[in-house]
């Protein structure tokens, strides 16, 4: 895992060196081990290593036998021995032992197509000399990050923002449309980020940039195949899937330093540590993190997989003050506004790891997206059931299935005030977004802390972010099952631009640390998007073939558990009789007015509410506001009106060697 920055300017010639390392210097700890450039008269690339594979060589950037075709790359090749052996027999010649070198030679075999035979997490940028062409490309599900401006025949790009914001002609805006987004579905809807011109290349995307200008085309695209179901036993699906998983998991092993994993005592990082530990390592080394409010911890269903498959384990505590003092840190890593606090115990897990001599971790993310986990997908299921007779008493009653907190423990009745939050747009099940109406309807009413004129105009009307989601759907998206819809959905919004950014690449690249996910390996994806819908949601039983094969090896206690989504505090966090001194200074009426976002007023009463009783008198809606406002603020004040002026010593967190320049 590195981080890779680059500069192309086809109509003037620039020093770019001292901008080069100035943005290499903003994420020094996305690669503590080494930095490269190569210079030629249109291009500068920089890279900054962690070193995983080939330590000795494997310095970036890579070039072919006749220099004519560079490479920066920040992720990993799986299968690159695979396709090394290919190339070698094909007559291209290697000079070091790193995955990245498959990539120059893929490109003079295949050019831009070459991200079809990639098994890997990355973001690549490519310089053909010859043609005078950048090629960028980024991995299927958005594992690795990749931003860029463009200002005409120029172009920068960058692992991270903040990279992008050394260079003085980028605009420090944050970008009003991504406001109301996040203040919506909780994420930006790329390619925006929360920056203005400031964009990502989408997952599964592929950029050429050259004299003529940028050029950008998908090159895969998530497909669910529920027009034409295979009709195969359940006992096939489940031994094509056991294999790949096993698969997904051996080739993650491959790395010249140890691989450890999280262990968070859910079934997916439980069975995905089983893997590893049954099949390829006696010795593996497992970190979680703990909670010190009960609500919030696992550690007993973390002890019952450990009691399983007895790996040498390591855990970190999070309590609401480390929360609290540590979030100013996880705003600066993630780039982008939040609702809620969970990145930050990640970031601490992360920092346990690397404390622990590790460089990188397998993790069991993806497999609620792809294998219809989470709760939205069961709590669509019955509201669809509902809608057929609306009026019905006794159908609403499934909902106690997945939040009994609902109804009253003494009559059994719902909340009226929560029942009526899962009636709201019932019946409208021709929708497309049924299955995330009823969050987007209740997130976006956050934006009326705004103050008027902020937002875009249009962005007061959900029907117009419902609009922009419906228009980027892929063909034949009507004819999906409901299920479907909703995991694709999940898995382009969510999935991607929050839990693999602010929860994965950001926090454990903070301290310097590679996640890796077996259950996103393509393969795991594809077979599963093509799998029968009741194979993913069975009834109400989520992830149901994945828990019928785990069951040959997890305990049951933790496949048969209810469903506990990850979570971590708030209120408390900043709200208590000791808040970090950051709190209220952002959130006091003068902090609020000087940026300029929000309503005074209206914060003022959201922060005593969160205040009474150490915000036991929150309601979640709330404590999304907070998060959401204090996050914003945040990021103001980083990258607005304090990053122009940091200075460049200050961008450097540990001290880095050239390596690699020419």
């Amino acid at each position: 895992m590195c981080g890779i920055a680059g500069i192309v300017n086809f109509s003037a010639r620039e020093d770019r060196v001292p901008l080069l390392d100035r943005m290499l210097r903003a994420m020094s700890h996305r690669g503590p081990d080494a930095t490269g450039l190569y210079l030629a008269d249109d291009i500068g690339l920089g890279h900054a290593r962690l070193s995983i594979i080939d330590l000795s060589g494997g310095y970036q950037p890579i070039h072919n036998e006749d220099r004519t075709v560079w490479v920066i790359f920040n992720g990993e090749i799986f299968n690159y021995p695979e396709l090394r052996a290919e190339l070698v027999k094909k007559g291209h010649q290697f000079y070091t032992q790193s995955d990245t070198e498959t990539i120059v030679h893929l490109y003079e075999a295949y050019g831009a197509d070459l991200f079809t035979h990639l098994n890997g997490q990355f973001a690549i940028a490519l310089w053909d000399q010859r043609r005078r062409t950048l090629l960028l490309g980024r991995d299927r599900m958005g594992i690795r990050p990749l931003f860029y401006h463009q200002q005409g025949d120029r172009l920068i790009f960058a692992s991270e923002i903040k990279a992008l914001l050394a260079d003085p002609r980028t605009p420090r805006r944050l970008d009003p449309q991504t406001l109301s987004d996040v203040f919506t579905c909780w994420t930006p809807v790329d390619p925006l980020t929360a920056f203005d011109e400031v964009y990502q290349l989408p997952p599964g995307h592929l950029a050429l940039f050259d004299a003529d200008g940028l050029n950008i085309r998908r090159y895969w695209q998530l497909r669910f195949d529920d027009a034409h179901p295979d009709a195969r036993p359940e006992a096939e699906w489940a031994e094509e899937m056991r294999a790949l998983l096993l698969d997904a998991a051996r080739i993650r092993l491959r790395a010249d330093v140890p691989v450890g994993a999280y262990l968070s005592g859910g079934i997916d990082s439980t069975y995905i540590s089983t893997l590893v530990r049954n099949n390829f390592n006696n010795t593996l080394n497992t970190f979680s993190v703990q909670f010190a409010d009960a609500r919030f911890d696992e550690s007993r269903f973390q002890q019952t997989a450990l009691s399983a498959i007895q790996t040498r384990h390591r855990a970190i505590q999070c309590s609401d003050r480390d929360i609290g003092q540590l979030f100013p840190q996880v705003v600066w890593h993630a780039e982008v506004p939040m609702i809620r606090t969970a990145p930050a115990p990640l970031m601490m897990l992360a920092g346990l790891v690397r404390q622990s001599d590790f460089k990188v971790v397998l993790t069991g993310e993806g497999a609620d997206e792809i294998f219809g986990g989470y709760n939205i997908f069961k709590e669509a299921k019955i509201r669809r059931f509902w809608a057929r007779h609306p009026d019905s008493a006794c159908r609403p009653h499934l909902l106690r299935k997945l939040y009994p907190y609902i109804f009253n423990a003494d009559t059994g009745q719902p909340n009226a005030f929560l029942f009526g939050f899962f009636k709201k747009n019932l019946t409208d099940v021709a929708s497309p977004v049924y299955s995330h109406m009823v969050r987007w309807l209740n997130t976006s009413q956050l934006k009326s802390f705004f103050m008027p004129g902020r937002l875009p105009e249009q962005s007061k009307e959900l029907s117009a972010f419902v609009g922009r989601i419906t228009d980027r759907l892929p063909e034949g998206f009507d004819r999906w099952s409901p299920l479907s819809k909703a995991q694709y959905l999940e898995s382009t919004l969510f999935l991607s631009n929050y839990l693999l950014s602010s929860q994965g690449d950001r926090m454990a690249m903070a301290h310097s640390v590679e996640g890796r996910f077996p259950f996103l390996d393509h393969r795991v994806v594809e077979l599963a998007a093509r799998m029968p819908a009741k194979l993913r949601l069975n009834g109400l039983t989520e992830k149901y073939l994945l828990k019928q094969i785990a069951r040959q090896q997890v305990p049951a206690e933790l496949i048969d558990r209810a469903k506990q989504p990850y979570r971590a505090p708030i209120s408390r966090c900043f709200m208590g009789d000791d808040p970090p001194e950051y709190v209220t200074d952002l959130l006091s009426e003068n902090g609020i007015k000087t940026a300029g976002y929000f309503d005074a007023q209206k914060v003022q009463r959201l922060t005593a509410k969160c205040r009474q009783q150490d915000g036991r008198l929150a309601s979640e809606r709330e404590n999304m506001a907070l998060v959401a406002i204090l996050s914003t603020q945040l990021l103001d004040h980083h990258f607005i009106r304090y990053f122009p002026n940091y200075p460049d010593e200050a961008l450097a967190h540990t001290v880095i060697e050239r390596q690699a320049g020419i």
